[in-house]
């Protein structure tokens, strides 16, 4: 008996695959879907070659730009962006770690002016293989990417 996951093709929207298990609900978070007036199906643990087991999010009647999507990038760096119209794949794409990540990652540093005063946070990549390091830029702490804190 052959197992299949019975999930509704999307007319048009986008499909995130190839996420992390650990991370789908982050991404969640930081893609603002949990207030969207749009359908969201969220899969988790689902089994895949290349991660082991794997999230994938599928946002219908809804496109991302590259800033927004990217911004999964940092927990998610093994997702593939698709974009679905008219049933099909139209565009497909890996997400790009952007240079700066911008109102997405709270500073450990206690004594950061970010933890302190009413502003957004501001990290620089200054690493990315084999490990993702990110840096604040207003007191230097720095942290890998995955163990960072999601707003």
């Amino acid at each position: 008996m052959k197992n299949e996951l019975a999930v509704a093709a999307l007319e048009r929207g986008t499909v995130i695959d190839h996420i992390p298990s650990s991370a789908v609900f982050k991404a969640v978070k930081i893609l603002g879907l949990e207030n969207t007036p749009h359908a969201v199906t969220i899969g988790c643990n689902l089994a895949s070659s290349k991660l082991g087991n794997k999230g994938i999010i599928k946002v219908a009647d809804m496109e991302f730009d590259d800033t927004t999507i990217n911004r999964i990038a940092l927990i998610a760096p093994t997702a593939v962006i698709n974009i679905i119209r008219d049933y099909h794949v139209v565009e497909k794409h890996p997400v790009a770690l952007p240079d700066t990540i911008v109102g997405i990652v709270r500073c450990a540093n206690p004594k950061c002016i970010t933890n302190n005063e009413p502003m957004a946070t501001k990290f620089d990549v200054v690493a990315r293989e084999p490990h993702t390091i990110i840096r604040c830029r207003y007191c230097n702490h720095s942290v890998a990417g995955d163990q960072a804190k999601i707003l």
